[in-house]
């Protein structure tokens, strides 16, 4: 008695988590693409809204002033 590979119906679990891995496949630079630009703005939107480092970012030690605020 040999057994028949792929004719057992599989579940709906198994068949949604290996949709879902497929997806992955299929779209996993743009996925990475966008984590890494939500990583980086949430990093710098860090960064920014402490306030010694937001001076840097602002106040210009000196020098020539390009911007006229």
């Amino acid at each position: 008695m040999g057994r028949r590979v792929g004719t057992q119906k599989e579940s709906w679990l198994t068949r949604a988590v290996s949709s879902v891995f497929a997806f992955v496949r299929l779209a996993e630079f743009e996925i990475l693409f966008f984590l890494f630009f939500f990583i980086a703005y949430i990093v710098f939107k860090d960064i920014t809204s402490r306030p010694e480092y937001n001076q840097i970012l602002v106040k210009k030690p000196g020098g020539i002033d390009l911007w006229a605020f």
